[in-house]
Order: C-alpha cells, then sequence, then structure tokens
C-alpha cells in the first residue's frame, strides 16, 4: 500500500488522537497523562522508549534494518492557561487550559507517522527519532537537547511542522534562512526615592525616569537599528505606586525583545547604555535582568531545499509557499536548527467556513483536521527519502 493510502486509512485513529489531547491539554511540564499515552503508543509500535526526559518529554527510537543516518523529528506538547472559548464537542475539560497553538494536532500527527514508519522498517536505512517536546511555550527544547537526546545515535539533521493559522488549509510554508524571531524577557526595576506628591522636590521619582527609558528604547528601535533587521522592543507590564499623592520608592518595567536577525546581543547592549545613560540623568539606580524565551530559529540553506522538494510532492508545487512567511513570534525548534541542520514548515490550517482562521493562542483557536495526513506524509516522507537517498 502506498503511504498515501495509508495515510488515508488511518485518518480516523488520526483525528481520534487530536481530539483526545485537545480535551485533555496539559501545561509545560505538566504534560503526565500527554506523556504516558505517547510512550505506550511508541512502545506498542516496537520502538525503543525513553521516558521523562526533561520531567515529562519522551522520545522514541525507530532503528531501520539497514545502517545509515539518523533524522529526528520533533513535535511540542504543551497547552496554554487559556479559557477555551471553542463550543467543539471535544472542548477542554482541564478548566484555564487549553490547546490554542495546535500542539494537540502535532501530536496526532507524530504518532502516525510513527505508526506508518514503523510499518516500513525492513527498508530504512538508518534510524528516526520521534522527540515529543514538553514546555515548548517557554523554552523546554534546550533542556532536553542538554540530557542527550541529539545523540546515541547522533542526529544528523531534524525537522518540525507547526500548523499555522496564517497560511490556508493546504498551503505550505518553507524558506530557508531566518524564520522565527528570538525572543528575550527583561525585568527593569527603577529605584527612586519616595516622598510626598506635594514635595517632589525632595524626591526622585522612578516613575519619569521609567517613562523616558521607555521612550528612549523605543527611540533607539526607530532611529539606531537597521531597518533591514527586523527589532522590536515592546513593554508589557509596569508597576508602580500605591496611592495617588505619594511618590514610589520603585518602578518595575516588564517587556521583551524579539530580533528577525543574530544580533540580539547587540541590542540589549545598547538597551543597557541607554537605561543608564537616562539613570544618571534622573539620579536613578536600576537593575536589568534577560531571560531567553527563545533563539532564532533558522532554517538550513540545504535541508530546506531537499525537504521544499519533499513537500511540493505532497501538497503540490503550487501550494508551497518560498517567502514573506517569517514572523517575530518566537519558537524554540531554535535550539535544534542552531545544533544539527534543520528545517521548521508551517502546515496552513486556515479555513473561514470551518472558523479555523483564528490567531494562534486565542480562546477560539481551532485547527482545520483534514490537513493533518499533509503533515504525516511530510513527516513521512521527509524521513524516508532523507535517510534511503542519503
Amino acid at each position: 500500500m502506498d503511504i498515501k493510502n495509508e495515510i488515508e486509512n488511518l485518518k480516523e485513529e488520526l483525528i481520534s488522537l487530536r481530539r483526545d489531547f485537545h480535551q485533555h491539554p496539559e501545561l509545560g511540564f505538566q504534560e503526565f497523562r500527554t506523556g504516558k499515552i505517547v510512550a505506550d503508543y511508541l512502545e506498542d509500535l516496537g520502538l525503543e522508549v525513553e521516558r521523562n526526559i526533561a520531567k515529562t518529554g519522551v522520545v522514541g527510537l525507530l532503528k531501520g534494518k539497514h545502517p545509515g543516518k539518523t533524522i529526528a523529528l520533533r513535535t511540542d506538547m504543551d497547552a496554554l492557561p487559556l479559557t477555551e472559548e471553542t463550543g467543539l464537542s471535544f472542548e477542554s475539560d482541564n478548566e484555564g487550559n487549553m490547546h490554542a497553538c495546535g500542539h494537540d494536532g502535532h501530536l496526532a500527527m507524530m504518532l502516525i507517522a510513527a505508526k506508518v514508519l514503523s510499518s516500513r522498517k525492513e527498508e530504512i536505512k538508518g534510524n528516526v527519532k520521534f522527540i515529543f517536546q514538553p514546555n515548548e511555550e517557554d523554552a523546554g527544547a534546550e533542556i532536553m537537547i542538554n540530557e542527550g537526546i541529539l545523540e546515541n545515535p547522533k542526529v544528523d539533521a531534524a525537522i518540525g511542522i507547526h500548523l499555522w493559522s496564517l497560511l490556508e488549509s493546504g498551503k505550505a510554508g518553507v524558506a530557508a534562512g531566518p524564520l522565527m524571531a528570538s525572543s528575550y524577557y527583561f525585568k527593569l526595576l527603577v529605584n527612586g526615592k519616595g516622598g510626598h506628591g506635594g514635595a517632589p522636590h525632595t524626591t526622585i521619582s522612578p516613575i519619569l525616569a521609567g517613562i523616558d527609558m521607555i521612550k528612549g528604547l523605543q527611540e533607539m528601535v526607530l532611529n539606531e537599528v537597521d531597518a533591514l533587521k527586523p527589532t522590536i522592543i515592546s513593554f508589557g507590564k509596569v508597576n508602580a505606586g500605591t496611592y495617588p499623592i505619594i511618590i514610589p520608592e520603585k518602578m518595575e518595567i516588564e517587556g521583551s525583545i524579539r530580533c528577525l536577525h543574530p544580533d540580539t546581543e547587540a541590542v540589549q547592549e545598547r538597551m543597557g547604555e541607554i537605561i543608564e545613560g537616562i539613570s544618571k540623568v534622573h539620579r536613578t539606580t536600576f537593575s536589568l535582568e534577560f531571560k531567553c524565551g527563545n533563539e532564532l530559529l533558522y532554517n538550513d540553506q540545504e535541508m530546506t531545499e531537499f525537504v521544499e522538494g519533499v513537500t511540493e510532492e505532497v501538497v503540490g508545487k503550487e501550494n508551497v509557499v518560498k517567502s514573506d512567511i517569517s514572523v517575530m513570534l518566537g519558537e524554540d525548534f531554535a535550539e535544534f536548527s542552531k545544533r544539527v541542520p534543520s528545517t521548521f514548515i508551517f502546515l496552513g490550517s486556515a479555513d473561514k467556513k470551518k472558523k479555523t482562521d483564528y490567531p494562534h493562542h486565542h480562546p477560539k483557536f481551532d485547527i482545520d483536521e483534514d490537513v493533518l495526513q499533509l503533515g504525516v506524509e511530510i513527516h513521512v516522507k521527509t524521513a524516508l527519502t532523507y535517510l534511503n537517498d542519503q
């Protein structure tokens, strides 16, 4: 039986898996039920399985009959702290948590891909590692990698697929180079001198200093950063004071930096210089901390050209989008892409009639289940072609 027909025969199971995961969402590092289902499923297929990597992650290893390279297929498992408003019959039964980013579909696609590939074990030259990653929304990939998932056997290449509501159903986005931005979260604490609002000359206002810092950083992005190097500094949280006539001691500012280029460190350094200069003018002190959300996701040129060919075979050349798909959103598949030749693919899932065109992380987000088979086919054919034509 050819691959497309085999996947078609597994469609009912594919959708059933997706709906079960959707109905039982679990947050990052809490994917205990999800991880157990995944691990048990892979073991039933005869794969070598490692459980509880990075707390809840799972890796299944399919060893082909013949020696060769190793390709990793990676998917994510975590849900979001969001109350669902889809009204689906399989709506989340875990109140306040929801699969609003497509990870439920990713899980189902990967499991069915593992089933199809395991049935072809005798013809595979090399190995397939199925990586089920926890906590993608807050950088779980690096922890798994630090626990050795790219070794024994050593991974030679990796791919990931993300269902994407920014593309029409049936289309796929495949492009080399920078695809998804790096993201760093920052916490800025501005320290002043509190006092009476009627005697501001006896105080040092952290609020006035903080406002100037926010304006200064926005002007930096506008006037100092090359417009051909997309950069965003956004502010998501500001907290200061308790009462209208009290000038507070401190002001807290939190936000993020996103860069679709590799010069994030230089942006952070300049950010620190501007804050320091404004702080001196206002006679405040400050502390500034950065936390990495995601590194820059950069698709390898050669690997992307290879995957592009496979994807064209699956969805049709006319449905492969190769430009204008990069976004300032983050994705920690970047941890794989900076270590091994990798490609990350967007698989369109937007169908207005089916109401699957809501943005990711929206309480009404849903996926077009008819595209799940395409994702399975891309996984399977990419792995087989990469290994057997090496």
